[in-house]
């Protein structure tokens, strides 16, 4: 079992104008303590992202755990230390094929069935959700809620990453509920650093 940390945060691309407020708040994100960081660009092209990622590895790879969302090819050549995938995207031993045994390996679950066919692959860790209500996805798929991570606990042995609408209002619950960890984008983005701590205090 790979050590997925209680928090995971998403650096969405959508929430910065230029490439250095990106890189100041992965920074801030690793000063409270964050030691895993998802690169999420849903709407740049791939030069862009590659400039993107380049400078997140250049500025936090050597101390965080880099993963990039939906290609595969741009970890490699951005030295990403793995790829999450989401269900429209590469199946995953494909994705597995292309970035080798030693990378992280992530898949996006949003029933029962997405959660036992993914189980059966290479995966390391599954996410499951929206399970609150986000506003990080113009077509997001139905909210599961807190019996939806419930439900996938005892469908996958594997780790269990809960997304969508998570707050620290609300991290708690979702621990409970049988998550190993929590993925967030909006409720880090004001004031990073404390945010992120305290989120830690909440999910120790």
């Amino acid at each position: 079992m790979i050590p997925v940390p209680r928090l995971y945060p998403i650096v969405d691309t959508a929430s910065f104008s230029t490439t250095e407020d990106l890189v100041r708040y992965a920074e801030q994100l690793l000063a409270a303590g964050c030691t895993l960081l998802q690169y999420r660009n849903k709407t740049g092209n791939a030069r862009v992202m590659l400039k993107h990622a380049r400078e997140l590895k250049g500025h936090v790879g050597a101390t965080a755990r880099l993963i990039m969302n939906d290609r595969a090819d741009l970890a490699l050549v951005a030295e990403f230390d793995g790829v999450h995938v989401g269900q429209d995207d590469l199946l995953p031993d494909s994705v597995r094929a292309i970035i080798g045994p030693d990378r992280w390996l992530g898949v996006s679950t949003h029933n029962p069935e997405q959660i036992e066919e993914a189980d059966r692959t290479s995966a390391d860790y599954l996410a499951i959700g929206p399970v609150f209500s986000t506003s990080s996805k113009d077509k997001p798929d139905p909210v599961v809620g807190l019996e939806g991570v419930r439900q996938a606990r005892l469908l996958t042995r594997k780790p269990l990453v809960a997304i969508g609408g998570i707050t620290r209002a609300n991290a708690a619950s979702v621990i409970e509920a049988g998550a190993d960890s929590v993925a967030v984008i909006s409720d880090l983005l004001r004031d990073p650093r404390k945010s992120a701590e305290e989120f830690f205090r909440i999910l120790r």
